[in-house]
C-alpha cells in the first residue's frame, strides 16, 4: 500500500485571496497528520503566490512525519531550502505564468544544473527527488544524475477524457514505474489525481507514496479536512 503525502500548498491559496492571516497551513498540517498523512508537501514557489517563507519555517519545526519542500532549481529557493532543511525536496519545472505544474522536469536537458543543486541539497543531509514524466529518456537521466528517488507525473493519466485514452496513460505509468524499479530507483507519483481515479493508481505495483493535494482541499471545503485525508487513506488502502 502507497503512503499518503498530503499537499497543503491550497490551504494558504485560500489565505492568499485577501491576503490574509487564516487559514494557517500549519494548522492543517496538523490535522493531516493526525488523520494519517505520512508526509506534508508545500511548493515553495519563486512568485510566493500560496506558501511563504515563514509558513516554510514553522511547518519544518511543526512536522513530526517527513516535510516534503517542492521546489524549482533557482538559487534563492535552493538557499533556503539548504537553510530550512526539509526532510526532503522534490525538484519540480516551475512557470511564472502556469496554474499549476504542467509536466515533468526535463533532466536529460538540464543535467548539469540538476546534478549541482542535487549536490547542494544533499550535502545538507536532504533526500533528493526528481519530479519527472513517465518517460525511459528521463528516468535514465534521473539514475545517470545519482538520484535514489523520482515522483512520476500523472496529469495525463488524471486528465485523460476517455476510457481509452486513461487506460493508455495508465499502462504508461505502470511500465514507467517497473522500469525506475529495475534501474534501482524509489517510485512516488502524484498530480492530478482525486477520490474517483486514485485506487486504480494505488494498486500498481512499486509505488511508494502518492502526492495529493487539491482534491484533498476540495473535499475538506465540504466534508472537513480530517475526514478529506481519512477517506483519501482508505481509498489508496
Amino acid at each position: 500500500m502507497p503512503k499518503l503525502g498530503v499537499n497543503i500548498d491550497h490551504v494558504a491559496t485560500v489565505r492568499e485571496i485577501r491576503h490574509g492571516v487564516e487559514p494557517e497551513p500549519v494548522f492543517a498540517a496538523l490535522i493531516c497528520q493526525q488523520a494519517g498523512a505520512d508526509s506534508i508537501v508545500v511548493h515553495l514557489r519563486e512568485d510566493r503566490r500560496h506558501i511563504k517563507d515563514r509558513d516554510l519555517h514553522i511547518l519544518k519545526k511543526v512536522v513530526k512525519t517527513k516535510l516534503n519542500l517542492e521546489m524549482s532549481t533557482a538559487q534563492d529557493i535552493v538557499d533556503i531550502a539548504c537553510q530550512v532543511k526539509p526532510d526532503q525536496a522534490t525538484l519540480v519545472p516551475e512557470k511564472r505564468q502556469e496554474i499549476t505544474t504542467e509536466g515533468g522536469l526535463d533532466v536529460s536537458s538540464n543535467f548539469t544544473k540538476i546534478k549541482k543543486v542535487c549536490a547542494c541539497l544533499e550535502k545538507q543531509g536532504i533526500a533528493v527527488s526528481l519530479f519527472i514524466d513517465p518517460d525511459k529518456r528521463q528516468i535514465e537521466a534521473s539514475k545517470k544524475l545519482g538520484v535514489k528517488m523520482i515522483e512520476l507525473h500523472t496529469g495525463r493519466y488524471a486528465d485523460a477524457q476517455t476510457l481509452d485514452g486513461q487506460n493508455r496513460y495508465f499502462r504508461e505509468l505502470e511500465k514507467a514505474v517497473a522500469y525506475a524499479q529495475n534501474n534501482g530507483l524509489a517510485v512516488n507519483a502524484g498530480h492530478g489525481l482525486n477520490y474517483y481515479n486514485v485506487a486504480r493508481i494505488a494498486r500498481i505495483k512499486g509505488i511508494e507514496e502518492l502526492n495529493i493535494g487539491y482534491s484533498i482541499v476540495c473535499r475538506a471545503v465540504i466534508a472537513g479536512l480530517e475526514r478529506a485525508v481519512r477517506e483519501m487513506k482508505a481509498l489508496i488502502s
